[in-house]
């Protein structure tokens, strides 16, 4: 059986695992989202007590669903309509049309998902992570999630100003990293009215965390936190080296338990550990980067993810025995 991608060429993540596949002499297909309708065609037919699900590709080819074994929801693209369907209620009666056939199509496939569409959208969602990290016992940040400017002033105080924000979701177009709040930003507060912000207090730490964890397999990676340039955010900090690390195996245990909880396969989770040694947990992402822990550390996270596709296991299974 086939694997089958769903993400982009454009995607370094995607050609790893194809490599790591082929290594393993695993079939994959890339299918990117954004050829549809314009050079991908879609049929779903259903006869005589059977059916089959076909993409057909200008120019040849296809992707033919029943040979597909398991799926890697990696990053999916938008369909991309054709520029001449230019009024917009049909562009959106078009997009609703497609997205309904194709949420239709994952949720007949017999296939194994890395992660399942659904279960993927709804991990993204930083008040369900929170909420399930506690369950779990795992520690987090004292947050404050709130569209009323009085708590958010209220909460700023109450932390003596050590305070950071950020966004429920990043958008190409609006995307901020996490931020401190510092005193002149408090006369925004009245902007909170608008919309949701989520202020946590700050967490000092000497170390930051990303843990990929592909069904009960871990790979943790940390950078001193003290070293980089922003060390606020991680993600800016370009320079710092990261090492493999050793997760004490209560952390390991709850992690896995966050996972199954929120029925993923695959998460990339950011911890902060503290000066006092506690190990606290700020969010997961289903579809979290991975190569430049691998090429840092060493860790064969691709290879492991392939293997996790390409196991020999029954329809419907999953990477956790």
């Amino acid at each position: 059986m086939a694997v089958l991608i769903i993400s982009s060429l454009e995607d370094w993540h995607a050609r790893a695992v194809i490599e790591a596949l082929a290594a393993r002499g695993v079939a994959a297909e890339l299918l990117d989202l954004s050829e549809f309708p314009t050079r991908l065609a879609l049929s779903m037919v259903f006869e005589d007590g059977a059916h089959r699900f076909i993409l057909s590709r200008t120019g040849g080819g296809r992707v033919d669903f029943s040979t597909v074994g398991s799926v890697w929801w990696r990053r999916p693209q938008p369909f991309g309509l054709p520029a001449t369907l230019t009024d917009p209620t049909h562009r959106r009666f078009a997009i609703s049309e497609a997205a309904t056939a194709f949420q239709g199509l994952y949720q007949s496939l017999d296939a194994f998902w890395v992660n399942d569409p659904e279960r993927d959208a709804a991990a993204a969602h930083k008040p369900w992570q929170l909420a399930v990290a506690q369950e779990m016992g795992l520690a987090i940040p004292t947050t404050l999630m709130t569209s009323s400017p009085e708590e958010a002033r209220d909460f700023w105080r109450r932390h003596e100003g050590k305070v950071i924000y950020k966004t429920f979701r990043a958008l190409p177009d609006a995307w901020r990293e996490t931020r401190q709040l510092r005193p002149e930003e408090t006369a925004l507060a009245e902007n909170v009215r608008l919309t949701p912000v989520i202020f946590q207090r700050y967490v000092e730490a000497v170390a930051d965390l990303r843990v990929t964890v592909i069904g009960d397999e871990i790979f943790a990676a940390s950078t001193d936190a003290r070293n980089g340039e922003y060390p606020v955010d991680v993600r800016f900090n370009f320079d710092t080296r990261w090492v493999r690390h050793a997760l004490p195996s209560t952390v390991e245990d709850g992690l896995r338990a966050l996972m199954r909880r929120l029925g993923l396969e695959y998460g990339a989770i950011d911890l902060r550990l503290t000066p006092e040694g506690q190990y606290v947990f700020l969010e997961i992402n289903p579809a979290g980067q991975f190569l430049w822990i691998e090429m840092a550390t060493g860790q064969k996270i691709a290879a492991a993810l392939a293997a996790c596709l390409a196991g020999p296991r029954p329809a419907k299974r999953n990477c956790h025995p």
